[in-house]
């Protein structure tokens, strides 16, 4: 999707540094403020976009001419991350440039950091096609709990080992990370807020991120999450194993619609220059492990490429649907999609719910019932749910393994069974569903010690035998 690789976006975010800006800032003026930080702006750019080729630079000339050059511009120091192979069909090859004060390379040696709560190989998680809830998830009791410590894996499928499969992670936090950075080596991760806005700070820049919203931050992106006060935040978090997100084809819808390539945005080049330590935590196949730097890693001053970490807005999405009678098919939701090697089979799509107009005559309105092929995990970011309003809480969540039964409960039957007339309802929550081709397998975590809904499949108990053979 071709788009601007110099365009600019801006979305107000308080109280958000913007870290050595170079607009209207010659190249004297640039070298003697590299060492601090710009006055704090009420607002982030961003480069829209999506699956382009994007550039920027904090600095102005930062960008050499060439890729990598004998010397860098400012004595910065050229660096590639890949998240392809480099020898990937150009059409779907991913990377991107770095143009850095120090290369990643420059680190103490790891040592084994403890978290119980984590997996990325599923072959002995538990599989069972029950269909679960959980009530919304707790928020931490304890202080200072920042987002690595509030990762609780919830289950997935295949390792990060073969690169098949995804997890499902639920956060929850109340402090900033400080000068603590997560690195991940195991996936791409699709972070769902739920409660509470944050401050993402990555190698390209900085991403304001509040529920509505969605992030990507690609495999091998260092990052780190603050926040403005220390109430807790929540929220879902898909790490896919496979590949990388794309925006589904159109088909026949044409060429707008759904999410729109202009609508994701893209951080802009800002840096530290930091003698302070660093703790780098690095997630290593569901393990952690730690090493120290003696500089801040996000210390990119210029970058170019096409593997670049992305927001969403949700209430910019094109929502279709019938206009005449029938429920369509939820893939017609489809915000994102990583697709295996079979074509049109999803090793995750994730799927959104949003606010929208329900217009279609004698029809049930509410999702039918169904058995799948795939698995169907779901969260509720705000609202009602229309299958299971009185049950589907924000913050909660649901997982409907293959071909297990599920639908409306028995009193959303009823109700919208019954309703003499088909007025025109406007949807007002917004609740979202990871689906996959593969079987999701859970953690302990998740069905001993996460808030299982223990009366969930008694929502389907009301449902009455209606069949009279005399009444068509």
């Amino acid at each position: 999707s071709p788009a601007p690789t110099r365009a600019a976006h801006t979305r107000a975010h308080d109280n958000t540094p913007q870290l050595c800006s170079s607009e209207a800032m010659s190249s004297k003026e640039a070298k003697a403020k590299a060492t601090k930080a710009e006055p704090a702006s009420p607002a982030l750019k961003y480069l829209t976009g999506f699956g382009s080729e994007f550039s920027s630079e904090a600095l102005p000339g930062a960008l050499p001419k060439t890729i990598n050059p004998k010397k860098c511009p400012y004595g910065l120091y050229a660096e590639q991350l890949s998240g392809t192979s480099f020898t990937t069909p150009r059409v779907y090859n991913q990377r991107i440039w770095f143009y850095r004060i120090l290369p990643s390379a420059k680190h103490k040696p790891y040592q084994k950091m403890e978290h119980k709560y984590l997996m990325a190989d599923f072959s002995k998680a538990i599989a069972t096609p029950e269909r679960f809830r959980w009530k919304p998830f707790p928020l931490p009791k304890e202080k200072n709990v920042d987002f690595i410590q509030g990762l609780r894996t919830v289950g997935g499928s295949g390792s990060a080992e073969t690169k098949t499969g995804f997890a499902v992670h639920i956060f929850t936090f109340n402090c900033s990370m400080g000068n603590r950075v997560f690195n991940n080596s195991d996936g791409d991760l699709l972070i769902v807020p739920q409660l509470g806005d944050m401050l993402i700070t990555t190698e390209c820049g900085k991403i304001a991120l509040e529920p509505g919203e969605i992030a990507v931050i690609q495999r091998g992106h260092k990052f780190k999450v603050d926040i403005s006060d220390n109430s807790p935040r929540r929220g879902y978090i898909c790490e896919v194993f496979d590949g990388h997100f794309i925006i589904p084809d159109l088909g026949p819808i044409g060429a707008n619609g759904l999410a729109n390539p202009r609508d994701f945005e893209h951080p802009v080049a800002s840096f530290e220059n930091s003698d302070k330590v660093h703790v780098m935590v690095q997630k290593f196949l569901g393990s952690l492990f730690t090493a120290e730097t003696d500089h801040s890693p996000f210390d990119v001053v210029a970058w170019h490429g096409n593997y670049v970490p992305y927001k969403y807005d949700l209430s910019t999405f094109v929502a279709v649907n019938s206009v005449t009678v029938d429920h369509m098919d939820p893939s017609i939701f489809t915000v994102l999609t990583c697709q295996t090697a079979s074509p049109g089979v999803a090793a995750i799509d994730f799927v959104i719910f949003p606010p929208r107009m329900a217009v279609q005559k004698e029809t049930f309105r509410p999702p039918y019932y169904h058995r799948n092929c795939m698995s169907e995990f779901m969260g509720n970011i705000k609202g009602k749910y229309d299958a299971k309003p009185d049950g589907f809480a924000p913050g909660a969540a649901s997982l409907h393994s293959v071909m297990a039964g599920h639908g409306p409960d028995a009193s959303t039957f009823e109700a919208c069974s019954e309703s003499k007339d088909d007025p025109p309802v406007q949807m007002n929550a917004l609740a979202f569903m990871f689906e996959s081709t593969y079987v999701m397998r859970l953690t302990d975590w998740a069905l001993k010690s996460a808030p299982l809904d223990e009366e969930y499949t008694k929502c389907w108990d009301g449902l009455k035998n209606k069949f009279n053979p005399e009444k068509p």
